[in-house]
């Protein structure tokens, strides 16, 4: 069974940076679809970026253009979420999730019922 570990979450003051980790228990290398998601307190779980790891196609949410930065590292099969410009909304649970890019995209959407595999979650508290 495939497992994903997030970490590097933590609390931060608006304008700084951190970056997210996402362990793999088996290969990323081969092609899938890695995801952040996240959830704030009393919202819907929503979508950050993704990345198709077999040709590196990344898709963000618009809120966060410009900010977050989603990589790979296959030799780790680590995924990371590089986040700069914090802001307080940013504030939430953030979780990976591993799943299937749609044939009919070169890219993975954020759509959640398209991730089968999630992690546990590492918070994010940004504060003004």
């Amino acid at each position: 069974q495939v497992q994903l570990v997030e970490s590097g979450g933590g609390s931060v003051q608006a304008g700084g940076s951190l970056r997210l980790s996402c362990a793999a228990s088996i290969d990323i290398y081969s092609g899938v679809c890695m995801g952040w998601f996240r959830q704030a307190p009393g919202k819907e779980r929503e979508g950050v970026a993704t990345v198709y790891t077999g040709y590196r196609a990344t898709y963000y949410a618009d809120s966060v253009k410009g900010r977050f930065t989603i990589s790979q590292d296959n030799a780790k099969n680590t995924v990371y979420l590089q986040m700069n410009s914090l802001k307080p909304e940013d504030t939430a649970m953030y979780y990976c999730a591993r799943g299937s890019r749609p044939r009919d995209l070169l890219y993975c959407p954020l759509v959640q019922s398209d991730f089968a595999t999630w992690g546990q979650g590492t918070q994010v508290t940004v504060s003004s």
